[in-house]
C-alpha cells in the first residue's frame, strides 16, 4: 500500500474548510482540521477533545461550518434536540462509535432551556476513554444497572456559551458574520459532500498508517499548557506530529492561540469574577477598605455584574456569602473584620485575609494594575 503523505493531506483537508468557512483566526483553521483527523483515531486517545463553534448572534456561519465537518469525520449522527438516552445507546451499540455533531446546543443549555443535566452528564463523562453512563435495565423488580459507554467525539455549534464543565473540555472557536469583503463558494450538498467523502476516506487511510505513531504518544505541550487545556490539545498536536511537515509547529501555535483567547473569555465562577475584582479594581495599593467603600467601587465598575445581581446590586450580606467561601492562608473564612476611620470603627475587609485566595483562584494580575480611585482613605 502507498505511504499518503499526512502534512499534505491535512493541507488538503484544510482548503477545503476554507471553501466554504471564514473562521476567525488562522489557528482555528488548524485545530479544526486536526479535530477531523483525531476523530478517525479516537481509540489511540485516553480523551477527546469536544469542539464548539459560538457566536452571539445567528447567521455566523456555524451550522455550515458542522456541515463542512460532517463530510469528514466518521459516522456522522446530526443531533438536534436528541435525548441522552438515544445518544449513550448510539455510542455503545457496538457497531462503531458515531461521531456526534449537535447544532442549537443553545436549545439544550441557553438560558430558555430546561433541565438537562442528563445530557451534561453524557457529555462531560464521554470526553473521557472510560466514561460511562449507568442506566437501570429490566422490568419491575428486576432491574440491574448497566454500565454504557459514552466516549465519543462531539462537535456543538450554538448561540451564546455553553457550561463551563463542557467549555473546558472543548476546543473553543468564536464564530462571527461574514464581514462584505469574505467570500465562500456556496456549499452545494449533491456535489461537494462526494468530495469530502473521498478526503474522508483518504483520512481513514492514513489514520490506520499513523495509529503506531499515535497510540501512547506524549508530545511536547507548548510552556504554559497543562491541566485541562493540555487534556484537550494533546489528541490535536499527537496527530499534527505524526503528519508532520510544518504542522507541529503551527499546531502548538495555534494551540497557544486559542487556550489564550479561551482564557481571556472565561470570567471563571462568580466569587472568582469577585475575587479578581477585588484584587485589580477595588483593593489596589491598600490595604483595608470599609464594606461600604467596597460595595460603592464594585457596584460602579463598567462590565461587571455587581449592579445588577438578579436585578438587585450587590449588598453586604451576599459579598459576606460569598467571600466566605474561600478561606484566608490559616484556613479560616475570609470574614469582615473592624477597620479603625477617623472617629468611628467600621465594618470591611483585609488585602491579607484575600491574598491566599487571591494566589489560588485568580488569574494573573494586570501587568499595569489599575490606580486607586481618588478620595480614598487608608486609615490605619
Amino acid at each position: 500500500m502507498t505511504a499518503i503523505d499526512g502534512a499534505a493531506l491535512l493541507t488538503e483537508v484544510e482548503a477545503f474548510h476554507r471553501r466554504f468557512n471564514v473562521f476567525p483566526t488562522e489557528a482555528a483553521y488548524v485545530a479544526v482540521t486536526l479535530w477531523d483527523a483525531h476523530a478517525h483515531l479516537l481509540d489511540c486517545f485516553d480523551s477527546t477533545p469536544r469542539i464548539a463553534f459560538l457566536s452571539p448572534e445567528p447567521g455566523s456561519g456555524k451550522t455550515r461550518a458542522l456541515e463542512i465537518v460532517e463530510t469528514l469525520v466518521p459516522q456522522p449522527m446530526t443531533a438536534v434536540n436528541a435525548s441522552a438516552a438515544a445518544l449513550f445507546r448510539s455510542v455503545s451499540a457496538g457497531n462503531g462509535k458515531p461521531t456526534i455533531l449537535f447544532d442549537e446546543i443553545d436549545t439544550v443549555f441557553g438560558p430558555k432551556a430546561g433541565d438537562n443535566e442528563e445530557l451534561r452528564g453524557f457529555l462531560n463523562a464521554g470526553h473521557r476513554r472510560t466514561g460511562v453512563t449507568y442506566r437501570c435495565i429490566g422490568d419491575g423488580g428486576q432491574q440491574t444497572v448497566q454500565a454504557f459507554p459514552s466516549y465519543c467525539a462531539v462537535a456543538v455549534a450554538g448561540l451564546g456559551s455553553l457550561p463551563d464543565t463542557i467549555l473546558s473540555r472543548s476546543v473553543i472557536i468564536r464564530m462571527r458574520r461574514r464581514a462584505r469583503n469574505e467570500k465562500v463558494e456556496p456549499f452545494r450538498a449533491r456535489i461537494h459532500e462526494a468530495e469530502g467523502h473521498k478526503l474522508r476516506d483518504r483520512l481513514a487511510a492514513w489514520a490506520e498508517q499513523a495509529r503506531g505513531f499515535v497510540m501512547g504518544a506524549w508530545p511536547d505541550m507548548p510552556d504554559g499548557v497543562t491541566d485541562r487545556p493540555a487534556d484537550v490539545w494533546e489528541p490535536l498536536i499527537a496527530i499534527a506530529d505524526a503528519a508532520g511537515g510544518h504542522w507541529p509547529e503551527r499546531a502548538r501555535a495555534a494551540c497557544v492561540t486559542l487556550v489564550t483567547a479561551s482564557k481571556a473569555n472565561d470570567k471563571g465562577s462568580l466569587g472568582v469574577r469577585l475575587l479578581t475584582d477585588l484584587r485589580d479594581h477595588v483593593l489596589v495599593g491598600i490595604d483595608r477598605l470599609p464594606t461600604i467603600a467596597i460595595l460603592d467601587r464594585l457596584n460602579a465598575l463598567d462590565d461587571a455584574p455587581w449592579a445588577d445581581l438578579h436585578g438587585k446590586p450587590l449588598d453586604n450580606r451576599r459579598l459576606s456569602r460569598m467571600l466566605a467561601e474561600y478561606v484566608t492562608a490559616h484556613n479560616e473564612p475570609i470574614t469582615s473584620r473592624n477597620i479603625k476611620t477617623a472617629g468611628s470603627v467600621l465594618k470591611g475587609y483585609y488585602a491579607t485575609d484575600l491574598a491566599d485566595a487571591w494566589a489560588r483562584y485568580c488569574p494573573p494580575p494586570p501587568e499595569s494594575p489599575l490606580p486607586p480611585l481618588p478620595s480614598t482613605e487608608n486609615a490605619a
